[in-house]
């Protein structure tokens, strides 16, 4: 029987449980015995060197990479790959997550679809054209309860990338954080 490949997405800003659903989807394909491998980015060392974890913490294993090629190489007998935190890798996740799901391998890709500043990040613009199924997750806003639109930074930087949490981090609705900004439009 031939397997059909597919991409799915699940984006959102911080804390909106995207980590959670993405370890909830492998675990699932465990349970139905489908070989899994998950990878994170090297570089996201928060929580574990190793492990995927959740801000709730829920743990599973994973290989860090620090190029999406090494999925590649490393998921030739998968059927389902988990890639967490996808916006820090490159552009060329997405040929990576094409070339797994033409395949036959169903890659379920979990990151952040916007920056502190709200600007897209990284590849998740690109992932998300491609996807055959996109779930967009939302954290509540700490300001008013909305839904979250942003993860807006709270300590100084400019860097685009910057690991962090709840003492760096806060998820804002659209309106607090046009507020925070001054009442500029974003």
């Amino acid at each position: 029987m031939m397997r059909r490949g597919r991409v799915e997405v699940i984006c959102g800003s911080m804390f909106s449980g995207k980590t959670e659903e993405l370890i909830r989807r492998m675990r699932r394909a465990e349970f139905a015995r489908q070989r899994v491998e998950i990878f994170k980015p090297s570089l996201d060392t928060r929580y574990s060197e190793e492990d995927v974890v959740s801000h709730e913490g829920t743990t599973i294993n994973s290989t860090p990479v620090d190029c999406p090629a090494s999925i590649l190489l490393l998921s030739s007998d998968t059927d389902v790959v988990g890639i967490d935190e996808a916006q820090f890798f490159d552009n060329s996740i997405v040929d990576v997550c094409n070339e797994l799901a033409n395949r036959g391998v169903r890659v379920i890709v979990a990151g952040l679809d916007l920056d502190y500043l709200g600007q897209p990040f990284g590849p998740m613009p690109a992932l998300l054209a491609i996807a055959d199924e996109v779930t967009k997750v939302h954290a509540i806003c700490v300001r008013c309860g909305s839904l979250a639109y942003v993860s807006h930074r709270i300590v100084d930087g400019d860097k685009q990338v910057m690991l962090g949490e709840m003492k760096e981090y806060e998820p804002l609705c659209r309106e607090c954080y046009k507020k925070e900004k001054g009442g500029r439009n974003l």
